[in-house]
């Protein structure tokens, strides 16, 4: 029988296949956040954030994060000799990582340098940086935010530490962290078991378990402990006395080591006065907050770039997916998201520049909440855009997948955030004040934002003086109001600033009748997806 002789590798040629994303400038290919950076008065950052753009979009940086995820970070309780040691072993490509975020500024730009618009060029920092870990992030995220907790409430504590803590040298500085969470209160910190016995002016011993510590091998540590006067703060610092139990073993952010802690007359320091601990330790939480909003927007700016490369680059049914109209209003929708959520990201961070007590504190809250929910669906869709290309390990979107449910359990999960909004609404009325002055700023530039306006200060009049079972109905109602209030600035801040095509979807596909609960790709006919889906990624 005569055959046919062929090639050995005929069969294995690659055709009708993305190329690969990196390199690629997360900064200057995000329009988006270009354009917030310097809406905000970020713009004399433009450059360092060019430089961490194109290193955060860099092979080098990627595989540095693949290294870090797959060495799963390891508990070393005890040497060989039977010492207790509790120390972490962390892969290089950890220490790489963290480390350039120290050296970049990333956790203390605004306490070296509190020239206008530092927190928004941080920011934008922040966002940049998470392209390349979001794991990493955490540690960033907590050593910023200790720093005017101290200020605060310790002036002393923080004129001891802050030299350290914001270092830009990751050998010689300090890392700071916080461990509140305990097993049998979870968000109620009021439930805290932790005791701490005064013996002598603001020293305590400390004694009790945390069972959710993030990363560790952090330097220094704000807890939450009963002192004879209530619930109080403490600073306390890594050595005896603070046991390490066990490693979690998350569903993401798995390069982050998360540890169980013992205290065992561990020494602390009190931060602020006894009884007032959340209070005290309120300040730092509010800075961490505002990372989760950005790290959580990074999410859904990377799922939607790797959509549309995905979509630029593959053929199925005769022609690119790009040029099919179902895909086009899947990644349009997408896209809409991520500008929504970088500008609200953007906007909320150049509060912290302006000292706005009064919309920092509802703003900061409410998107926290919003774009952090949004990102896990979002991954999911950007996901399915790839199909089984984004099922697998290699591909950049299980990843995102992975981590980006954890925002929304950080610092507050949906119904502790959606309360505190309510509590901040009663207690701070002047912060709702402001966050409704912001969103009017649009007032009379699109129909459907005024009609949703108009709808939501009914909606709140009748929340905040609420008659007979008004109170239980309230918190009945927390997620929807918070959600009104988030796509009403969201609105806003596009109806303002974004381009008509991408105003006008958001507007139409979030504030019309029934846009709530809708899958992406939804959007109504006559919105201009071509234009929305070119912003995402330079050709």
């Amino acid at each position: 029988m005569h055959t046919t002789e062929r090639p050995a590798d005929a069969t294995h040629e690659v055709i009708n296949q993305a190329s690969p994303l990196e390199p690629i400038n997360h900064f200057v290919a995000d329009l988006p956040l270009r354009e917030a950076v310097a809406r905000e008065g970020g713009d004399w950052g433009t450059q360092r954030l060019t430089d961490l753009g194109a290193l955060a979009g860099s092979p080098e940086t990627r595989e540095h994060s693949r290294r870090a995820e797959r060495n799963s970070p390891v508990l070393r309780t005890h040497d060989r000799f039977g010492n207790r040691i509790d120390e972490i072993e962390l892969d290089p490509s950890w220490h790489h990582l963290f480390g350039t975020a120290i050296n970049r500024e990333i956790p203390s730009l605004p306490w070296r340098d509190e020239r206008s618009g530092a927190h928004v060029v941080r920011g934008a920092l922040m966002y940049l940086w998470t392209h390349a870990n979001a794991g990493v992030m955490c540690p960033v995220s907590m050593t910023h935010a200790i720093v005017p907790a101290l200020r605060e409430s310790a002036p002393s504590l923080a004129a001891q530490w802050e030299p350290r803590l914001t270092s830009a040298d990751y050998e010689n500085g300090a890392i700071g962290g916080m461990a509140m969470t305990e097993k049998q209160g979870g968000s109620d910190v009021q439930a805290n078991t932790t005791i701490a016995e005064p013996i002598g002016g603001d020293e305590y011993l400390i004694t009790g378990h945390k069972w959710f510590c993030s990363y560790p091998p952090c330097d220094v540590f704000l807890i939450l402990a009963q002192a004879p006067g209530g619930l109080s703060c403490f600073l306390v610092e890594r050595g005896p006395g603070m046991e390490f139990q066990a490693l979690k073993d998350k569903l993401g952010t798995r390069s982050l080591p998360s540890a169980e802690v013992e205290y065992c007359n561990l020494p602390g320091r009190l931060v602020g006065e006894e009884g007032r601990g959340v209070k005290a330790i309120i300040r730092m939480v509010n800075h961490t907050r505002l990372d989760c909003l950005l790290t959580s927007a990074t999410g859904i700016r990377r799922g939607v770039v790797e959509a549309v490369h995905h979509a630029r680059n593959r053929r199925a049914f005769g022609a690119l997916l790009i040029d099919q109209p179902a895909m086009q209003n899947v990644l349009a929708d997408l896209a809409v998201e991520s500008e929504a959520a970088t500008a609200a990201a953007l906007r909320v961070a150049r509060a912290y520049d302006d000292g706005d007590e009064n919309f920092k504190r509802l703003g900061t809250a409410v998107m926290k909440y919003w774009v952090c929910k949004r990102a896990p669906g979002h991954a999911a869709e950007a996901l399915e855009c790839l199909g089984g290309n984004g099922y697998v390990e290699d591909c950049a979107m299980p990843l995102i997948y992975r981590d980006s449910p954890v925002s929304t359990i950080w610092e507050g999960s949906g119904n502790v955030a959606a309360l505190d909004i309510l509590r901040a609404m009663v207690k701070q009325p002047e912060s709702l004040m402001a966050f409704i002055t912001e969103c009017e700023l649009a007032r009379g530039a699109d129909r459907r934002l005024d009609a949703h306006m108009d709808d939501l200060r009914d909606d709140l009049a009748a929340l905040l003086h609420p008659s007979g079972d008004g109170a239980v109905d309230a918190q009945f109602r927390a997620r929807r109001i918070t959600e009104d209030l988030a796509v009403a600035l969201q609105g806003s801040l596009l109806v303002r600033n974004a381009p008509p095509a991408v105003a006008d979807a958001y507007c139409a596909s979030r504030l019309s009748d029934g846009a709530a609960g809708r899958a992406y790709g939804t959007l109504p006919v006559g919105v201009d997806a071509k234009s929305i889906v070119e912003r995402v990624l330079p050709v």
